[in-house]
């Protein structure tokens, strides 16, 4: 099974120099392709030689190399991001040249290593996939219902009342749906009705 995904908990940075030239990586979590760009306009330094910056959100990502050759910057930030088995995370490695070439090979160590090791001390916060339940009840089965799904991680997105009882839209974690719609069975005595919406 493959290493479970994880997010950051909050804006982090890291610094090295490296031969002469100062690289900063700034790494934040984002939930949409716009988050990331906005990030990248905010932390991105006009007065910096370079901004290069990479951004993972699901199956969407993009980088860029800001005019360093091609795939010695953006790409090994993408890879640092991917290595570090991360997502919905945008980074961005700010360069002040320092007056030393460092090559090909040389400048995708520093961009990829100073990526990584941003991420690498950086607090993070584990992905759990989430399902989105429409459950139907009686008043009667309500409060307990409420009780006893919040113990399984759900939380209500929605709720309507009707003449019959409440429609609730419940989110949870993916891996405890079916545990869910057969306590929903058990404590209504099979008259709640549970389906998976999304």
């Amino acid at each position: 099974m493959s290493e479970p995904l994880s997010t950051l908990v909050q804006r982090c940075a890291h610094q090295e120099e490296i031969r002469k030239s100062r690289f900063l990586a700034n790494a934040a979590p984002v939930t949409t392709p716009g988050q990331a760009l906005d990030f990248l306009r905010d932390i991105a330094d006009p007065a910096a030689t370079h901004n290069c910056w990479a951004y993972r959100i699901g199956q969407d990502y993009r980088f860029n190399d800001d005019g360093e050759p091609g795939g010695t910057a953006g790409r090994p930030i993408l890879q640092a991001i991917e290595g570090q088995a991360m997502d919905r995370v945008a980074v961005v490695v700010t360069r002040w040249f320092g007056g030393i070439k460092l090559g090909a090979g040389g400048l995708v160590r520093a961009y990829g290593g100073t990526a990584a090791e941003c991420l690498r001390r950086a607090e993070r916060v584990p992905i759990i996939p989430m399902a989105t339940l429409a459950l139907s009840c009686g008043f009667a089965d309500l409060a307990l219902l409420k009780a006893r799904l919040h113990e399984l991680g759900a939380s209500i997105a929605g709720e309507t009342f009707t003449a019959r009882g409440a429609d609730l839209r419940l989110t949870l974690p993916v891996a405890r749906v079916d545990e869910a719609v057969s306590r929903i069975a058990d404590l209504t005595r099979g008259e709640g009705i549970a389906a998976r919406i999304d």
